[in-house]
């Protein structure tokens, strides 16, 4: 010490230490109170930059209390330095946690405001929390006094073998992050792939793509796997699709009343399911004449696709219903024989008489 600790000294430290715990407290219900005002709004950058706030503003006002009572303090100058990069590093520590929650809100809160974008992956939060956490760790190596040059370079050397050593997870990383940027496949979608897997996109991670079945069920496919194989969306460009239903009824049937009568089903179909879309234009086309029946096509509009399962069966059942109460037949297939009486059918027949030694000849009889 430069010279003898006295009372006063103490009080003043303690003075300075109390004032700033109780200035982190009245900044912690000051954010708290600002809080739930922002949670009030449309905009949900607010509420990560109040939530951000929350952490480092108490943190800096200990810090500052802390470092005025060891100011007031008779401390040797090596000490009071080491007191002063211990503050700093815990300021620096807490700004860097806040800034990597302020960063990763924002891409959330972006993400769900467009359509078109990733509103629930992970990759895209995980990727900027892990690069503003490694600023503030080289920060923090900087005012330790130690330089990162030799570092960063290590880190150069280290990270082409790594990138060697890892092929397939770097491969399924940017492969993530080409399909979330070209806007192909984003969490919410209904996916089919040509290998036979199909379901909800619930995640796109750093590393794989999790697809829930209709069963519940959770299939993982690596983004490699994902971006090389061949896939419906059957949610872009739009969710609302249309799903076809083949009819037939027989030919003694009056197809403009057919046609009329299954409009009547396709719009009650499409005003009283959830799920179906009202609007929809009900459209019925003829198309084959096959063996016992007519053949057409009814076209039904539908929200998404899990919806189809539902519409199908109630159009079906109701116009089942209403073909039996119109007198309308759907015919079975059916295949007529007809048989002439009188008439035998005897394929020629040849007989194999045998010839001498090694050779044999066949007559006709």
């Amino acid at each position: 010490m430069t010279r003898s600790l006295t009372m006063d000294d103490l009080v003043y430290a303690g003075i300075a230490l109390v004032a700033g715990v109780v200035a982190a407290f009245l900044f912690r219900m000051l954010l708290r109170w600002l809080g739930r005002h922002a949670e009030r709004t449309n905009w949900r950058g607010d509420d990560v930059l109040v939530d951000a706030l929350r952490m480092i503003v108490p943190w800096a006002a200990i810090a500052g209390g802390a470092a005025s009572a060891a100011a007031a303090l008779p401390l040797t100058r090596t000490v009071q330095h080491n007191v002063n990069q211990t503050l700093t590093l815990m300021v620096i520590f807490a700004a860097t946690v806040s800034a990597a929650r302020v960063v990763a809100g924002l891409v959330r809160s972006v993400t769900q405001s467009r359509s078109g974008v990733a509103g629930s992956a992970t990759i895209f939060m995980n990727i900027t929390r892990i690069l503003v956490l490694a600023i503030g760790f080289l920060v923090g190596l900087q005012t330790l006094g130690i330089s990162i040059a030799p570092l960063l370079t290590a880190l150069g050397v280290g990270g082409l073998a790594v990138a060697l050593a890892l092929q397939d997870t770097l491969a399924n990383l940017f492969a993530g992050i080409h399909i979330l940027a070209s806007k192909t496949v984003q969490p919410g979608d209904y996916i089919r792939l040509s290998s036979g897997e199909e379901g909800y996109v619930e995640d796109i991670n750093w590393r794989q793509t999790t697809v829930r079945e209709l069963s519940n069920n959770l299939v993982v496919i690596p983004n490699g796997q994902l971006a090389k194989t061949n896939m419906t969306n059957f949610m872009r460009p739009e969710q609302q699709l249309t799903i076809l239903v083949q009819v037939g009824v027989s030919y003694d049937s009056d197809l403009e009343r057919v046609e009329q009568v299954t409009k009547e089903v396709v719009a009650e179909v499409m005003t009283d399911i959830t799920g179906a879309v009202p609007e929809h234009e009900p459209a019925v086309r003829f198309h084959t004449f096959g063996d016992s029946r007519i053949g057409f096509t009814v076209i039904l509009g539908v929200g998404e696709f899990s919806d189809q399962y539902r519409i199908k069966h109630e159009f079906i059942k109701r116009l089942h219903r209403r073909y039996r109460e119109e007198g309308i037949r759907i015919p079975s297939p059916a295949r007529t024989v007809a048989l002439q009486q009188g008439t035998t059918l005897i394929p020629p027949q040849r007989d194999v008489v045998s010839a001498p030694d090694d050779m044999t000849t066949a007559r006709p009889i």
